[in-house]
């Protein structure tokens, strides 16, 4: 019985925390607001966990209310929205434990809101209807709107507010679209949606391509692709490094998105929609990685030169979506997973660098000394390898992966110099700031700010996440290639969904 519900259980557990913290607990608040988040984050990754075991088999839909697709909202766990839930509730748990430090006491609610951003983050990977989708996205941007504020301050509020114009314009252009594409076809259950539009002839499929179009602006602004990618690096680098690091996942979103719409709604199949935004996204993803370089190679500030790696792995997924074969969707999805964990501890170690650095705090300019100087550095070192991709670690194995899915000849002459290059400017940058900020150091005595181990143990189990995939290259790689395969096929995600079968509630 308890399994028959399992879909539901990684949206209920977040939203009941965050209604339990907002109750008042007295004089020991803070510390059982915090008990709660760490049972809920715990017991979250224990269901991502029996979830993806379970999909490995089958595809879950479950009908709210008992009313069946496409007349009901539907959760569907298939083997990437499993894949997303799971990485995210293994992001939320350290980041979450590192918050607790005392980073969540800088404002109000901070508990409550991180649990209503898991919450809207996992809706949008469950979903199987399109409004839906546009629902969760409204919950997890309130919740960061929130979030990019904690702690205050004049930059944070300037980030803040340049980040909820545009997200605000996004949503309304979402809703325009869905009108568009609900008015054409009759429905926004993604399923049923897909073998609409398939059908439509004349004046309608050239409607449901302007939908189409409006969806991909929309989500093109959530994953930051440019040109609409300049609200990331100020939003990223101004916030706090707990925010920053679960906001690793957020971009990701967006390009969820994009690979769950444009595979199986506008795939291959979809008469004159199809393929609808493919070119696009690879001269736009290219752009977004040789901007992000250049972001990288300039920027001053530690903080914003993770941002920027955070723009060029947005360029490198969605460039690498754009070649349509199932072969680039399954070296993206390496890439993904690998990205999302090292920029998390990345940021999470730019946090801590700062506090013990004192005045100097993320800059990268000489300082004096940190009282854990050498357990930073080595982090540091470890993370900086990981993500230029170095052999033979994870992000060497996912460019690898990426450099091999490139099949044309124009493929190879525009990804191979954009990536090679991008990567060989990372390495000059953060070889820069490694040397100023550990090796030159000014003489005197060290700062004396230090944190509880169990606090570096956060960015440290995030480092270990992104070392371990390559020990288990082969494994994941395997799981990505039948993920990518169940894409580009996308008949057995729609039959299980309209047809017969499924759970109710």
């Amino acid at each position: 019985m308890f399994a028959k519900h399992l879909i539901i259980l990684p949206l209920l557990v977040p939203m009941l925390a965050a209604l339990l913290q907002l109750l008042p607990w007295g004089e020991r608040a803070q510390q059982h607001r915090r008990t709660i988040g760490i049972v809920a984050a715990t017991l979250n990754l224990g269901l991502a966990l029996w979830l993806f075991a379970v999909v490995q088999d089958e595809i879950i839909v479950y009908a709210l209310g008992s009313w069946q697709a496409p007349f009901g909202i539907v959760l569907v766990a298939d083997k990437l929205a499993t894949l997303m839930v799971l990485l995210t509730a293994v992001l939320a748990l350290p980041v979450l434990v590192f918050a607790c430090h005392g980073e969540d006491s800088l404002g109000s609610h901070f508990q409550a809101l991180y649990q209503f951003q898991i919450l809207g983050i996992m809706g949008a990977f469950l979903t199987g209807d399109l409004f839906n989708l546009f629902v969760f996205f409204e919950v997890l941007l309130i919740s960061s709107y929130a979030l990019l504020m904690h702690g205050g301050g004049k930059t944070k509020l300037r980030a803040t507010l340049h980040y909820v114009v545009l997200n605000l314009t996004g949503s309304a252009i979402f809703l325009i679209s869905l009108g568009v594409l609900y008015g054409i076809t009759g429905t926004l259950n993604m399923a049923d949606m897909a073998g609409k539009v398939a059908a439509l002839t004349g004046d309608e499929a050239v409607i449901a391509r302007a939908g189409g179009l409006l969806l991909f602006i929309v989500f093109a602004l959530k994953a930051a692709l440019l040109p609409l990618y300049f609200w990331l690096p100020q939003a990223y680098a101004n916030t706090t490094g707990t925010v920053a690091a679960l906001f690793a996942i957020m971009t990701k979103v967006g390009i969820y998105a994009i690979i769950r719409v444009y595979t199986m709604i506008f795939g291959p199949d979809a008469g004159f929609a199809a393929q609808l935004g493919q070119d696009w996204l690879w001269w736009l993803g290219l752009a977004t990685i040789l901007m992000g370089a250049l972001g990288i190679l300039g920027s001053r500030d530690l903080r914003l030169v993770i941002a920027y790696l955070v723009l060029v792995s947005v360029g490198t997924m969605l460039t690498t979506l754009s070649m349509g074969h199932s072969d680039a969707i399954s070296a993206l999805l390496f890439y993904l997973v690998h990205s999302t964990l090292v920029t998390a501890a990345l940021f999470l170690l730019a946090d801590l660098i700062a506090e013990q650095r004192g005045k100097t705090a993320s800059r990268i300019v000489k300082g004096r000394r940190m009282a854990q100087h050498n357990l930073l550095a080595a982090m540091f070192f470890v993370a900086a390898l990981t993500v230029i991709g170095i052999p033979p670690l994870s992000g060497f194995v996912s460019k690898l992966f990426i450099l091999e899915a490139a099949r044309t000849g124009a493929q190879v002459a525009f990804l191979w110099p954009l990536i090679l290059g991008a990567t060989f400017l990372m390495m000059l940058a953060l070889s820069r700031a490694g040397s100023r900020m550990f090796w030159h150091t000014l003489d005197g005595k060290p700062n004396d700010v230090t944190h509880p181990r169990w606090q570096h143990s956060s960015a440290v189990a995030l480092l270990v996440g992104a070392v371990a995939m390559t020990v288990f290259a082969n494994d994941i790689s395997t799981y990505m290639e039948a993920t990518a395969t169940q894409l580009t096929t996308p008949t057995e995600y729609i039959s299980a969904v309209l047809g017969n079968g499924g759970t109710d509630e």
